[in-house]
């Protein structure tokens, strides 16, 4: 398993629909589904040696090198990226300035809830607000779901060339809190900058979410409830959704203050002095 069978896959598919649907979605397929699961799958098998295996002297042949493979923190910040490049694409199909872009969708709403809700008029326009975020928040989960599923397939079938990551430690690039202070002050600009600022937005924001529940899988390491507290809430933020705020208030205070290493550094005996 790897690249070529992933181009393979991701060539087919492709020809499948366009030979059913036709190519526009054809090419929309290739931009934003095929082309993002094959760069992250790159990146979830990328590693290089770290140290030179020692040689054994005796005409053995050498142990395998110690890899080090892509951090996912970095691949998580790629899927960040796509998601919020995929959103933005998906948007300028519908027009190039904020207003056509927001025409659009309002068209596109009314036709869907329009003669079923009451107060159309401010559902629609509360939606259109929220849609380019919402968007960009829906891919975001959506690649992280198929590069883990693909990962744990992959892993039970035992093809995973590499050893299943540590997710408790995974750390964002300290370039993504300045990433997402400029996407969040693009959000006050209004037109299509503030569009794509709170499409940017989003997407960072549910990468720093990801980190507070790898933030929470940590703190609670020691509690002996901790898989029924764990569950609690995975639950809440499943049935409800915005309690996921709390996890993106976690995820950024750790990377503020670094919660988890703290933690874990007073959960580390100190070392045995030499006699």
């Amino acid at each position: 398993m790897g690249p070529l069978a992933a181009t393979i896959g991701g060539i087919s598919a492709a020809i499948g629909l366009g030979a059913i649907f036709g190519l526009p979605y054809c090419i929309a397929f290739v931009l934003t589904v095929a082309l993002p699961a094959w760069w992250l799958g790159h990146l979830a098998l990328l590693g290089r040696p770290v140290a030179a295996a020692p040689s054994a002297g005796n005409g053995a042949a050498a142990p395998a090198p110690v890899l080090e493979w892509y951090p996912v923190g970095r691949i998580l910040l790629w899927t960040a990226g796509f998601a919020a490049l995929t959103t933005m694409a998906a948007l300028f199909t519908l027009g190039s300035d904020a207003a056509t872009i927001t025409a659009a969708l309002r068209r596109g709403l009314l036709r869907i809830i329009g003669a079923r809700a009451g107060d159309t008029e401010q559902i629609v326009d509360a939606l259109v607000t929220i849609a380019p975020a919402a968007a960009a928040v829906v891919a975001m989960m959506t690649l992280t779901l198929n590069l883990w599923l693909a990962a744990k397939i992959t892993a039970t079938s035992g093809r995973l060339h590499r050893p299943w990551p540590d997710m408790k430690s995974a750390v964002l690039p300290a370039m993504t809190l300045a990433a997402l202070s400029l996407a969040l002050a693009l959000c006050f600009t209004g037109g299509l900058f503030a569009m794509l600022g709170q499409i940017a937005s989003a997407a960072l924001m549910m990468a720093y979410a990801l980190i507070g529940f790898a933030v929470l899988h940590t703190l609670t390491l020691t509690m002996k409830s901790r898989a029924l507290w764990l569950s609690g809430v995975y639950a809440v933020v499943l049935v409800f959704g915005w309690p996921v705020v709390a996890m993106v208030g976690l995820g950024l205070a750790d990377a503020v203050f670094g919660f988890r290493q703290r933690y874990l550094q007073r959960r580390t005996p100190p070392p045995v002095p030499s006699s």
